[in-house]
């Protein structure tokens, strides 16, 4: 699998650069497969921007639809053609030391700057699960940056596949305190939990509370369990003032298993008729 997407990888490097930038490229790797250090890893990492340039990768729906099915739904939206060469080279060097990859990957989050904590972290959709790796994913999160945040939970399917329970429903509360979108979270309704429906409608009442805006996004999260107080929550959500709370709600409103939604929803028939023709949905809320 790893080597399936080091050589999509290369493919996207390759349909961009130049013989130049790939010639570069590969003394690199030969370096590190032969008597490169670690010191040479970061060397390199460290020149590829310069060496490679900082160009968006331009994707076509075949090389998006590849990523997506050879790494769990991989989103490779918003990776340059730095940031593709650096995640190939670190695939390159896990195959060189599987066992010691994880402490590696460690040490360079621990010297990266902002734009090279961005692309390692992106890269976990990617690199080879270890408990090393893992931990400091856990340090991403705790970032109070919030593109190194986003690296982690956006379009990454590293959450979805590897955090337990709590850790995503933690990852879900953290996103609406820092004002993160929901939507590019992979496995969002996959992941929904009772727990995490109870602990964001507790949220929303602190919100509430302090007269404090609530991110629609967070309903999406509710709908499927919202029965008795949760019900509540969202038919107070669905006579918001605010079109996105409202539509928000009667989205989540089609989810809910409580036998009074349906009476509810009859209030709102013009935004029912937006969601049977997909005018509205989760990744088209009303501002």
């Amino acid at each position: 699998m790893n080597k399936a997407i080091s050589t999509l990888l290369y493919s996207w490097i390759e349909a961009q650069a130049t013989p130049a930038q790939l010639d570069w490229l590969q003394q690199r790797k030969a370096l590190l497969t032969t008597a490169g250090t670690n010191r040479d890893l970061h060397i390199s990492l460290g020149l590829i921007p310069r060496k490679m340039g900082r160009s968006d990768l331009i994707l076509n729906q075949s090389q998006t639809d590849n990523a997506q099915s050879l790494a769990d739904n991989w989103r490779a939206t918003g990776w340059s053609i730095d940031m593709a060469a650096r995640c190939w080279l670190l695939l390159e060097q896990a195959a060189i030391d599987p066992d010691g990859f994880g402490q590696l990957f460690q040490s360079l989050c621990r010297t990266a700057d902002l734009n090279e904590s961005i692309t390692y972290y992106k890269a976990t959709a990617v690199l080879p699960y270890s408990e090393a790796l893992d931990w400091q994913i856990g340090e991403g999160l705790r970032s109070n940056m919030r593109a190194v945040f986003e690296a982690i939970t956006h379009n990454n399917p590293y959450p979805y596949k590897h955090f337990e329970q709590n850790r995503w429903n933690h990852m879900v509360l953290k996103a609406l305190f820092v004002e993160s979108k929901l939507a590019p979270i992979i496995g969002l309704d996959e992941r929904a939990n009772a727990e995490l429906a109870h602990t964001l409608c507790d949220y929303a009442h602190e919100r509430w509370a302090a007269s404090r805006t609530i991110s629609p996004e967070l309903w999406r999260c509710v709908g499927p369990f919202a029965t008795d107080k949760l019900f509540d929550d969202l038919v107070r959500a669905s006579c918001s003032e605010q079109v996105s709370q409202r539509a928000a709600a009667v989205l989540a409103l089609q989810q809910s298993p409580d036998p009074r939604a349906p009476n509810i929803l009859s209030k709102h028939p013009q935004m029912v008729q937006k969601i049977a023709t997909n005018t509205l949905s989760w990744q088209a809320l009303p501002d």
